[in-house]
């Protein structure tokens, strides 16, 4: 009976023994995974720095993700030294998650009412802008800003908002490829440019392109202006621009 005991002892002191074990091995594993997660996340936060031009990218529900894109690809690049810039941030209406034109969904990083003071405003486009041209909250953010912004960018479909916000009178603008004729009925005071030949216009404060990939255009012009023609070309290299303007699609 003694000799029962005894085993049943031993039995259960190595079964406690091996849920020891593993507990003692799993415990690091997760540590260990949740460490990098936390650590990858802070590898990719660029943190906001008040001594440094803020570059605002305007969002709303059905924008074109590449005007968005394409602003944050070009100002959020370093310099060679790997010297941050820029404070590149999204604002929108709200801080909802929006959901572009092409399913991405994006969250602000600030509202209209809590939007710090930009230095850039970038105004990008939807297929269709009618909600957002009947939107006075977005078009009074935009006047606001432009009191305060040393430049103010459209692409695309965004001229028909710096058309309605009524900031740009006088002054030269293009729109996406075939909305040009529309946009200078609707606001007269703008001097729409053909946009059949014109890819990018600046004129003043006030620059705007065709959209969709040419807004890395309106970005780079925007970039090589408020640091160096150096910078741009590193910034165009990081981004291997030149393999894309070489490219040919050859056949076999």
């Amino acid at each position: 009976m003694k000799v029962r005991i005894s085993i049943i002892a031993l039995l259960l002191v190595f079964i406690t023994s091996c849920n020891t074990d593993k507990t003692k091995k799993n415990t690091p594993k997760e540590d260990i995974s949740s460490h990098t997660v936390g650590d990858t996340l802070t590898k990719h936060l660029k943190p906001f720095d008040a001594e440094l031009p803020t570059i605002g990218l305007l969002m709303y529900n059905g924008v074109l993700q590449s005007e968005v894109v394409a602003t944050s690809d070009v100002f959020a690049k370093p310099t060679e030294d790997g010297e941050q810039l820029f404070n590149v941030i999204t604002i929108a209406e709200n801080k909802k998650p929006i959901t572009t034109e092409e399913g991405l969904h994006l969250v602000p990083d600030y509202d209209f009412k809590d939007c710090p003071k930009l230095t850039a405003l970038f105004v990008p486009s939807a297929y269709d802008m009618y909600a957002q041209v009947h939107n006075e909250n977005i078009l009074d953010f935009i006047r606001k800003k432009n009191e305060e912004t040393q430049y103010t960018v459209s692409n695309c479909g965004g001229a028909q908002l710096i058309g309605a916000a009524g900031i740009a009178s006088g002054h030269k603008i293009v729109t996406w490829i075939g909305g040009g004729e529309q946009l200078q009925k609707d606001y007269p005071d703008l001097k729409v440019m053909d946009d059949s030949t014109v890819t990018y216009v600046e004129d003043g404060k006030f620059s705007s392109s065709n959209g969709n990939l040419a807004s890395y255009i309106s970005a780079l012009e925007l970039v090589e202006k408020m640091t160096s023609r150096a910078h741009r070309e590193f910034v165009e290299s990081y981004l291997y621009l030149s393999r894309l303007q070489e490219w040919q699609d050859e056949q076999p």
